[in-house]
This record gives C-alpha cells, sequence and structure tokens, in this order.
C-alpha cells in the first residue's frame, strides 16, 4: 500500500522512466508507487548507490543480480555510456525522464551561484531531455529556484526555452512583465509543493517542474493538472513515530540510562516514552505536530543533527533532542540516544520515516552517511503525487483510480485552490548579490 492508500497502479503497457541524480531513492520510490517501472537509475554518491542496489532488486524488470549492476556515475556521463546504449531507446520511447538536480546552487546554504555553480546539473537533464524526448518531464529542486522569482527568473526562462524548443507544451513567457507576474504564468509547469500536504510530517517545500511533450498530449484526453493534496488527515510526527518510539523505549521500559534496572526515583525507558508522548500529542492536538525540514548537509560539513536552531526549537516542543542523530535500535547507547534531558535523538529510520520512506527501505552505509542520504531526498509520497498526475495523461483511461485520494487543482486559473493553499509561491524581496545574478547568455551545455 502506498502513501494515497491506493495498491501500486497496473498498466496494460507499462510506464517507463529513468531517474537521473537518484539519490537513495526517494523519487524512485513515488514513481514506483505511482506506476512507473525504472529503466535505469543514475547516481554518483556510492553509498546511495549501495542503498539503491540493496532496494530495487524486486521491481519490475530489475532482479537482485541487475540491481548490483547499478554503478556510481556522474549524470553528465550518461549520454553515450554503456547503460544507455544497453537501453536502445529511440526519441519518443521513453514515458518519463525524472531526477533531483543537485540542491545548492539555488539554495542559500550553497550560496545560490545558480548556473555559475559547477553543481549546476541543468545543463546536463536538458541535454538528455533534448536527446530521448521522453513523453514527460519532472525535475524536482529546492524552493531557492523559485523563491524569491526575480533571482533565476531568467535562467528558468532559458530552460523553459530549451523544453518549448524540443517540442514540450510550456507558457511563452512574456518578458515585459515582472518577475513576479512572469513566475505566475510558469505556475503551469513550475510550482512548488509541500511535502505536509500529501501524508509526510514534514514541511520540506519543494520546487518540482513537469512538462509534457506535444507528441504525448495529443494522444491523451486530459491536460496535466497538478494535485494540491492527499484527501487525509495530515500526518504528524506523533502518528508517525509512535509505533518506533515505543520500540526503542520498550527495549527500556524498566531500565535506566545505564540499561539496569531501575531505582526508585530513576527515570526509566517507559518515563523517556511518556514524557515524549505527552509533548508531541499536544503538540499535534496544537497543529505544531509537524517537523521542520531535515537537512542532508554535505560532506564538507561536520557530524548530522535535525537542522539549524529554528529547527532545534520546533524539535524541543515534541520533546525531541535535534543536536544529533541516535544509533540504531539495536546498537542503543541509553545515556547519549534515548536518556537526554531534552528528549530522545531520532535514529536514521525515524528520520526516513519522517521523509516518507517505507520503513522496509534499506540505507547503506555509516550513520551519518545514511542520515545525509534521508535528508537530502525527495519524499516519496510527494514524487507519487506528480507521479500519479503525469500518469493520468501518459494513460487517461486510469486518470480516476490514480487521481482517486488527491485534490487536484480546479482549473488553469491561477486564482484557484492551486495556487492559494500549499503551491503558493512565498514573495520575498531581497537583492541578489553579484555572484548571484543571472547572466543573459545562453545556458550551458550544448544541444543535441
Amino acid at each position: 500500500m502506498s502513501s494515497s492508500g491506493h495498491e501500486r497502479p497496473e498498466f496494460a503497457q507499462p510506464l517507463t522512466s529513468i531517474e537521473i541524480c537518484a539519490g537513495a531513492g526517494g523519487q524512485a520510490v513515488g514513481l514506483h508507487n505511482a506506476g512507473f517501472d525504472h529503466s535505469a537509475l543514475v547516481e554518483w554518491d556510492p553509498h546511495a548507490v549501495n542503498t539503491l542496489r540493496a532496494n530495487v532488486g524486486n521491481w519490475p524488470g530489475w532482479t537482485p543480480e541487475k540491481a548490483q549492476q547499478i554503478n556510481p556515475m556522474d549524470v553528465r556521463e550518461f549520454l553515450g555510456s554503456d547503460v544507455e546504449k544497453s537501453l536502445n531507446l529511440n526519441p519518443g520511447d521513453l514515458d518519463l525522464l525524472a531526477g533531483g538536480v543537485p540542491c545548492p546552487p539555488f539554495s542559500l546554504a550553497g550560496k545560490r551561484l545558480g548556473e555559475e555553480d559547477e553543481r549546476d546539473l541543468f545543463p546536463a537533464a536538458l541535454e538528455i531531455i533534448e536527446k530521448l524526448l521522453p513523453k514527460a518531464v519532472m525535475i524536482e529542486n529546492v524552493r531557492g529556484i523559485l523563491e524569491p522569482p526575480e533571482f533565476f527568473i531568467d535562467y528558468r526562462i532559458r530552460i523553459l526555452d530549451r523544453l518549448r524548443d524540443a517540442g514540450y507544451m510550456v507558457p511563452e513567457i512574456n518578458a515585459h512583465q515582472s518577475p513576479k507576474a512572469q513566475d505566475i504564468v510558469m505556475r503551469k509547469v513550475w510550482r512548488r509543493l509541500d511535502a505536509k500536504d500529501f501524508g509526510v510530517p514534514q514541511l520540506r517545500p519543494r520546487a518540482i517542474l513537469v512538462a509534457i511533450h506535444k507528441d504525448a498530449m495529443e494522444q491523451s484526453s486530459h491536460d496535466f493538472k497538478w494535485p494540491v493534496h492527499l484527501r487525509a488527515d495530515e500526518a504528524t510526527v506523533f502518528s508517525r513515530l509512535r509505533e518506533t518510539m515505543r520500540e526503542r523505549c520498550g527495549d527500556f521500559w524498566e531500565l535506566n540510562q545505564d540499561g539496569r534496572r531501575a531505582r526508585p526515583g530513576e527515570r526509566t525507558g517507559q518515563n523517556v516514552y511518556d514524557d515524549w508522548y505527552e509533548a508531541a500529542e499536544k503538540a499535534a492536538a496544537a497543529g505544531r505536530g509537524v517537523a521542520p525540514t531535515l537537512v542532508g548537509g554535505s560532506k564538507k560539513h561536520g557530524g548530522a543533527d535535525l537542522g539549524p536552531t529554528r529547527a532545534k526549537r520546533a524539535w524541543a516542543t515534541m520533546n525531541v533532542d535535534a543536536m544529533g542523530v541516535a544509533n540504531d535500535r539495536d546498537e542503543c547507547i541509553p545515556e547519549r540516544d534515548l536518556f537526554r534531558p531534552a528528549g530522545p535523538m531520532l535514529t536514521v529510520e525515524q528520520a526516513a520515516i519522517i521523509q516518507g520512506f517505507p520503513r522496509k527501505w534499506n540505507f547503506r552505509g555509516g550513520k551519518t552517511a545514511r542520515y545525509r542520504q534521508v535528508g537530502n531526498a525527495f519524499p516519496p509520497p510527494v514524487a507519487e503525487a506528480v507521479g500519479r498526475a503525469i500518469a493520468a495523461v501518459l494513460r487517461p483511461d486510469h486518470r480516476s483510480e490514480l487521481l482517486a485520494n488527491y485534490a487536484m487543482e480546479l482549473s488553469d486559473s491561477l486564482d484557484s485552490e492551486t495556487v492559494s493553499s500549499g503551491a503558493e509561491q512565498m514573495e520575498l524581496s531581497v537583492s541578489a548579490s553579484p555572484a548571484a545574478q543571472n547572466r543573459v547568455g545562453d545556458l550551458a551545455g550544448t544541444r543535441v
């Protein structure tokens, strides 16, 4: 059962996808649950590659042996590689090209260098798109590429120009309008979605670009519509972590922080659980039960924690110590991991639950490497929601089944529920530094 409450859809003619910048598989899990069969998974980080190898061997078209053949690959090396050649794809054969291009070029932490940043892989993604001409494209990134609009509006226009030239249905942008007005027009294909609206107990706003090729649109009876939210109660940290927190504290239910039977007056695992339960339930009842955005960080920084000071304060209201990440349950050091004055720290598994991964997803690597994979992931339930909306265009006969549990945008009007709710862009005003200003020149990369 997927996050939407539906079984994975099955189609007489399977939907195919290639995933670039796949990471630990967050987007891949969501698209798999939406009914897409992955032809290839492209990722450069060795730890994330090992995670993919450990999990996708039973997916359609895969075997454990084939999964072991996933090797680290720079997305800029995909075209012309043995992997690409083995797929034997003609232009237009592929249903979906999806990926999460690196966030740092468009994030505050990454100094928002945009196309000046060597980590910007939009040019590589566009080259793949222009060669393979998939029926649909889905690219996700941090909201910083959208907000505030004046920061990267010229860059975004050039990306859309490339897609339009390749035959994708994207709106024309009036260069004489303000960045804000241009951004509003772009929201037909490029907008912000918030994870909390799709069954994820976390804020985590993401920028998502969806473009459908005109040839696919001519064969479909439905236009692409954005999902607005999952028709379900909002997920909370309390509801999602209650089971695993009870398991962890249950190991020390009558024991103290030293793992010995507690003497009168000493705190026990039961006390730790009761305190967490009371605080997390109270936060949920007060409408503060959604976690702040998990931050994966980079290899250049130190050990993992749950985010900056503001995020740590939010976690503290739910009786969670956000200063670090706990050891796995079977390696628990009770004094360090559970019996902390500010409450227990979360394990990697619990962080993955907060991100929307299924419990069975097997992350590989050391604790910090695994946590970074989780923190940098695209929440699977959000990917599933957008994937089902794309599938509803490519397989219109299954539209009702695919979208049954979602509220969809009501019309093409940008005054509809879509813009007034979670998909609305924040409107900020900042002065772009010279390094962050967009050049007017062409996007890097040669057209194929």
